[in-house]
């Protein structure tokens, strides 16, 4: 019989992979039609995996619980068809369309915890910084293998750096503004090391274990300004969200001052409750009269939203500054 040491190696390609997990993802919700993996990638390194999918997935759906599903499955399918240690998989949500069939709702996970930040990978960064540096070490390696298999004489280039260097010392100007922006670039990147990134988006609270969400800031700003102007008597109305403050500033045409400012507080607050944000920001409010400001006539009723589109009631926002 044939040792098992000399029947050979079965070696699976990153391009099996890539199909194995693309096929594995359409399988985890065999029942919504609009679910399908648009685009898969894989990086097998002896015999572990890792692995990405991006995912068109039904609406509505409880998202988070129907990713974690697709990664549980594509793990486990992906591992089993190849033999492969997938040791992890990361899925990105690239679009949602509407489902073909009714879909069964996901079963309820345990809520895990939410970061305060989502970080930013760093990309643009990492590819500049490994671009300057590969393109010189690449140019030295070529040159010294061309002298050391070829004997071939050294690179002009490399002859002038090297003359160069022996001529000018730490005190040449020079090289003083060569080691001030090395220093400054350093600096940067610990910068970028420490800091999250990321800085208009905010996390938002997600009842999956070991799923992170965040929201554009800009959308709640909308979100807020569409609430606000529709509250009576409001007209023109500017909303800005930073990470711990909302200010809001609403114009008023008719109507009493203080019974409309509160009424612009209550629908702000509900549509920042609405937004489900990890960490609530401080809501601050100033209405102020403009030129045309009509006051209530007596017994007239001026304050509450308009009555077409009414504003949900909120409550468990910590109390902000108002004026």
């Amino acid at each position: 019989m044939t040792a098992s040491a000399e029947r050979g190696t079965t070696t699976v390609s990153e391009r099996a992979v890539r199909r194995i997990a693309a096929r594995a993802a359409t399988e985890a919700l065999p029942r919504q039609g609009s679910s399908r993996a648009t685009g898969a990638s894989a990086s097998v390194r002896g015999g572990r995996a890792e692995l990405s999918l991006g995912m068109t997935l039904p609406y509505p759906a409880p998202l988070a619980d129907t990713v974690r599903e697709v990664q549980r499955h594509v793990t486990a399918r992906t591992g089993q068809l190849t033999g492969l240690s997938v040791a992890s998989t990361r899925v990105t949500v690239t679009s949602l369309a509407a489902p073909e069939g009714p879909a069964s709702p996901a079963p309820q996970s345990e809520q895990g915890p939410t970061p305060r930040r989502w970080w930013s990978q760093r990309r643009v960064p990492v590819a500049l910084l490994t671009a300057l540096a590969a393109v010189p070490c690449g140019a030295l390696a070529f040159d010294l293998a061309q002298v050391h298999t070829a004997h071939r004489a050294t690179a002009a280039w490399r002859t002038r750096t090297m003359a160069w260097l022996s001529e000018h010392g730490p005190g040449d100007p020079a090289v003083v503004v060569f080691g001030a922006l090395t220093a400054l670039l350093g600096v940067w990147l610990i910068l970028l090391a420490v800091t999250p990134g990321r800085r208009r988006q905010s996390t938002v609270l997600i009842p999956a274990a070991r799923v992170d969400a965040a929201v554009d800031r800009c959308v709640v700003q909308l979100l807020v300004r569409d609430a606000v102007a529709d509250v009576a008597g409001i007209g023109a109305v500017r909303v800005r969200v930073r990470r711990r403050r909302v200010t809001v500033r609403a114009a008023l045409c008719f109507g009493d001052r203080a019974a409309t400012r509160d009424c612009v507080t209550s629908a702000a607050r509900a549509a920042l409750t609405a937004c489900n944000l990890r960490r609530v920001p401080r809501l601050r409010v100033t209405v102020v009269p403009e030129p045309i400001w009509r006051p209530p006539l007596p017994g007239e009723a001026t304050h509450g939203p308009a009555p077409d589109r009414p504003v949900p009631t909120s409550a468990h926002i910590p109390e902000g500054d108002t004026r």
